[in-house]
């Protein structure tokens, strides 16, 4: 299947026909007469292209002179019109294929595709040419070209990529500025922004973050849309377009700006205002009092100028609440794991901070895989920092942590493979802690990225950027880590207290460099591991069970979150998640919410812009999804999780572990 798919692959790049007409091409297997695929382009330029496609996992394709013989062989038979060799759908391509060859001088051109690094070799070539004298002594009409891995992997970056946007803009009032980018101000009406909003997500390609769906703020924008659409323009900053191109039509020769321009964008992004365009349209959607608002549009032409463009999309969105990780958007090195992410492995990664996080098995964000790397780093020092915030993982520079995990480009195997690990920590951990009391407990919770380094540091790493299609090493160091985990966490506690005594905080040990350095160096160098702790030193004891507190009420209290922190649904298992997965697919804003200071309806759903208990949501959504299994009661705050993958549960017991912490030492 891989060498008929790089079969079709060879037909897109030199045909540019769609996947769908590539594959209805490719004739390899039985009775292919050495022809991989036979593409006959008709009309007015015909051409008829013969690909021969060679498949290697380790990207070294051979470069075999007898495959240039059986190619041959397959084109002499066409040539002779003795179709029956061939398979029944080769027989239908090759008598295609003669039909046109037969109108005249039609060029046929062999199409070889390596899947190598290097070039061919000079005898390679000579095999094909010389091949090629034996049709081409009346006129040149057989040649070839040769498509190695580097053109291969550019073709199907440039199929992932996103796909050029080309907007209509019609300004009045409107003024222009020529030099020295050419640009444009003016207004538009509220009903041309819903078209924009048609071409998805590609609008905001160079946008540092997606719409972040329904919040206060784009509550108050669409109210104000609904209410007093005279209004907006003076209450709305407006939005501001890159482009790389432009077409202009003045309806007035004279008097140009006394009348409306009509602008049509080329590769165009909204880098400012995407709240703004995703409100307006929601707004206008729904009522038709809101097409009347006009809405404030700068428009810039940054022809190839990559630079310009970025600094432009920095400048513009500084304000309030734009964060570090918001510009790592802007780095190519994120855009490339994106490509061989999706290349690779089939997996989505999210890099902007409003992106819906994928679920965990279809991929990862940029949070997750920044934590994971950190962990596996040799140096414990990154996992020690990312333990109080993960603010820390964007800082740049020779001292940053951003560079140190990024720089080189880590391969999408790599990244994959430690993020598993990590989750496999979380969850071993999640699972341990009910087990746990005092600083047993703590430790659970403040030295995930403590034991995820220790945990690293046990593995075999050695082929952990290997490419490996099956997955087979996450799958068999998933397995180790329960067990690491549940070796360490008692011998990790146990050194804590032998070298830093009972009294030291376990938070301020898993966050601090020099001392995570020694914990390490105890635990992976080998010394003083002989006597290990006792395993049920900070095991709980059964005691009577008390009412569990109220998880809002803890989180509010304990003030753990922000208003208007991002949130994600998260299905409590894999039966629920299937049962929502279509129902989310539709509308992207169904999994998004936002965290309210409220302590009865502390959600705000992305999807209506209401508010809801986070167990009466989840019951909401159950019902609209039309879940027939769904059960009778739900814990919602488990089914809401951060950035960091973490539920409202989840936070709601660690504020309470720390609680009784801070009260114990007391």
């Amino acid at each position: 299947m891989l060498s008929r798919a790089l079969a079709a692959q060879a037909v897109r790049i030199v045909t540019g026909w769609t996947p769908q007409e590539a594959s209805l091409v490719v004739i390899d297997g039985v009775a292919d007469q050495g022809i991989d695929a036979i593409a006959v382009v008709d009309g007015a330029d015909p051409h008829v292209y013969l690909v021969q496609a060679k498949w290697s996992k380790t990207g070294r394709a051979n470069c075999d002179r007898a495959a240039i013989m059986e190619l041959l062989t397959g084109l002499r038979l066409i040539d002779d019109e003795d179709f029956a060799p061939f398979n029944p759908r080769g027989q239908q391509l090759a008598e295609r294929a003669k039909s046109v060859m037969a109108r005249g001088p039609v060029p046929v051109t062999q199409v070889i595709a390596l899947m190598r690094a290097e070039e061919v070799t000079p005898g390679f070539r000579l095999a094909i040419e010389n091949g090629e004298n034996e049709f081409n002594r009346h006129g040149d009409v057989l040649g070839h070209r040769i498509i190695v891995a580097s053109e291969v992997w550019t073709s199907v970056r440039e199929d992932i990529a996103p796909k050029p946007v080309k907007l209509a803009a019609d300004l009045f009032p409107w003024f222009s500025i020529s030099t020295p980018y050419e640009s444009y101000q003016g207004v538009v009406e509220a009903e041309q922004v819903l078209e924009w909003v048609g071409h998805g997500s590609n609008l905001f390609s160079l946008n540092i973050r997606n719409p972040l769906g329904r919040t206060p703020i784009n509550n108050e924008i669409i109210d104000t849309l609904s209410r007093e659409p005279a209004h907006f323009w003076y209450f709305n900053n407006g939005v501001t377009i890159l482009c790389e191109s432009v077409e202009r039509v003045q309806q007035s020769m004279r008097f140009p700006q006394s009348r409306p321009l009509s602008l049509t964008l080329h590769n165009a992004s909204v880098v400012n205002g995407a709240q703004t365009v995703r409100s307006v349209a929601e707004a206008v959607a729904t009522d038709e009092v809101a097409a009347s608002a006009k809405v404030g549009v700068r428009i810039i032409v940054t022809g190839k100028a990559v630079d310009f463009a970025k600094q432009a999309t920095q400048a513009t969105n500084r304000q309030n609440r734009v964060e570090a990780r918001d510009f790592i958007a802007l780095d190519p090195i994120q855009a490339a794991i994106l490509e061989e992410m999706r290349a690779e492995l089939g997996l989505e990664y999210s890099v902007r901070r409003s992106e819906l996080e994928p679920q965990p098995d279809t991929g990862c964000s940029v949070v997750e895989a920044a934590c994971a790397l950190a962990c596996a780093h040799p140096d414990s020092q990154y996992a020690a920092r990312i333990a109080t915030t993960l603010d820390v993982l964007w800082e740049r520079g020779s001292q940053g942590i951003y560079d140190a995990l990024f720089r080189p480009q880590p391969g999408a195997y790599l990244l994959w493979n430690a993020v598993q690990v990590l989750r496999q920590v979380r969850r071993t951990l999640h699972e341990l802690r009910p087990r746990y009391a005092g600083r047993g407990a703590a430790l659970t919770e403040h030295g995930v990225y403590l034991l995820a380094h220790l945990v690293f540091g046990r593995l075999d790493t050695d082929a952990i950027d290997e490419p490996d299609t099956k997955l087979e090493w996450a799958e068999h160091a998933v397995e180790e880590t329960k067990q690491l985990v549940q070796e360490l966490l008692p011998m990790v506690a146990g050194v804590i207290d032998e070298l830093y005594t009972e009294r030291s905080q376990i938070r301020s040990v898993c966050s601090d460099i020099s001392r995570c350095r020694e914990i390490a160096e105890r635990l992976l160098g080998g010394a003083g591991t002989e006597r290990i702790p006792d395993p049920n030193k900070y095991r709980r004891v059964p005691a009577q069970r008390k009412r569990r507190p109220n998880a809002v009420s803890v989180l509010i209290d304990q003030a753990v979150l922000a208003e208007g922190e991002a949130l994600v649904l998260s299905p409590g298992n894999r039966v629920e998640a299937e049962a929502l997965n279509d129902w989310v697919a539709e509308d992207r804003t169904r999994a998004r919410a936002t965290w309210i200071p409220h302590r009865t309806k502390p959600i705000l759903w992305a999807a209506d812009g209401l508010q809801y208990s986070p167990s009466g949501l989840i019951s909401h959504i159950w019902e609209l999804a039309r879940w027939e299994d769904r059960p009778v009661a739900n814990q919602g705050t488990a089914r809401w999780a951060i950035k960091t993958g973490e539920t409202l549960a989840d936070l709601a017991w660690r504020a309470l572990g720390e609680l009784e912490l801070s009260e114990e030492s007391a």
